[in-house]
């Protein structure tokens, strides 16, 4: 398939639909707005539904019963909407079903503004929401990865059961880049027999439920949920590795922000610094073992984030006190910039002698 120019916001609705996506419910907010107007003009044309609800609130919860019956759903929004939705989202984590959120971010806290950042990474990460329950939260640095994430979240949701964010900041929503929309191989899913889709008089009806009132049944149901985390955490930790041979500082950045720190290495090289990173792509589970490979010259670890500092505790916890951690970013839709990276990488280097 030859590669077509698109916008972000356009390529997520163009990846979901040709992943199987069926149902949308969302409601609009900038910068993710382009997403349900392409949604709601090219859905219905492949059997599709979409559905303006009339609140963020009602968006999930409608996402919630169209995962209950087993159909491929999604929804999205940005920043403060994903707030609105945390305890929808917990329900559906609860309650184990399948669905993919996008959220496309803009500066916070409160309202904030409607520029670029990656200030929402506690809510993906932590669980936003009440309870124990985790996402799976993939963070694509350009368009063919958003569309690429994009159909490997519908297909993790089913595998696993349990709820998918992919999480771009403003950039990647609003940027253009050239992309070629595949279908990805999914022979290995297993069969939704615990879907609400009708007994036929053949067997029991299934429940949809995440309300456990006894505390051991509830417990018995939440070291479930962890077990399944745990195998996530050891089966799903995505990474890209750049230029950590001989690198004195590893910078750490994901999304568009690592895009930024590769031209800033670029640059730090033509000067004899030799500065490599290490690029989250899943964000939960946090890649931890790209850290446990890092080579002993690594005496610094230099996080960027176009937020106060949110992936820097991710960071610290990975590394085990073995190296320093420095950070450096922008916040409220500011970008860094590879000068910013080059001088804070130049300050440790100098600092250290």
């Amino acid at each position: 398939m030859a590669k077509v120019l698109m916008k972000g916001n356009e390529a997520i609705g163009a990846a979901a639909i040709n992943a199987g996506c069926k149902y949308f419910f969302g409601y609009p907010i900038t910068p993710q707005s382009e997403l349900p107007e392409y949604m709601s003009r090219e859905l219905p044309k492949h059997g599709g539904v979409f559905l303006q609800a009339e609140s963020e609130v009602a968006a999930i919860n409608m996402v919630y019963g169209a995962a209950g019956s087993g159909v491929r759903v999604m929804t999205s929004s940005s920043s403060p909407g994903i707030a609105l939705k945390q305890e929808g989202i917990s329900y559906i984590a609860g309650a184990e079903l399948p669905c993919v959120i996008v959220n496309i971010v803009r500066g916070g806290p409160g309202l904030g503004g409607i520029q670029p950042a990656q200030s929402d990474y506690f809510q993906a990460t932590r669980g936003g929401g009440n309870g124990d329950y985790r996402l799976i939260v993939y963070a694509p640095s350009n368009l063919q990865e958003l569309v690429d994430f994009m159909q490997l979240a519908f297909h993790k949701a089913d595998y696993y059961r349990n709820p998918v964010m992919v999480m771009g900041d403003g950039m990647i929503g609003q940027m253009m880049e050239p992309v070629e929309i595949k279908k990805m191989d999914e022979d290995n899913l297993p069969e939704k027999d615990w879907a609400t889709t009708g007994t036929g008089g053949k067997r029991k009806p299934n429940i949809i439920n995440s309300l456990y009132l006894a505390p051991d049944v509830l417990e018995d149901h939440n070291e479930h949920l962890e077990r399944k985390y745990k195998t996530i955490e050891e089966n799903e930790q995505r990474y890209e590795n750049h230029q950590l041979e001989d690198a004195e500082v590893v910078i750490v950045a994901y999304g568009t922000t690592a895009r930024i720190a590769k031209t800033a290495i670029e640059n730090l090289e033509k000067k004899g610094i030799k500065a490599g990173m290490i690029r989250p792509i899943t964000l939960w589970p946090f890649p931890e073992v790209a850290f446990k490979e890092l080579d002993e010259k690594t005496k610094d670890l230099l996080v960027v984030e176009m937020s106060m500092g949110q992936m820097i505790d991710d960071v610290k916890i990975v590394n085990e006190g073995k190296r320093d951690v420095h950070f450096v970013g922008r916040s409220g839709g500011m970008i860094p910039t590879p000068q910013l990276i080059e001088d804070a990488v130049m300050k440790i280097v100098e600092g250290r002698k």
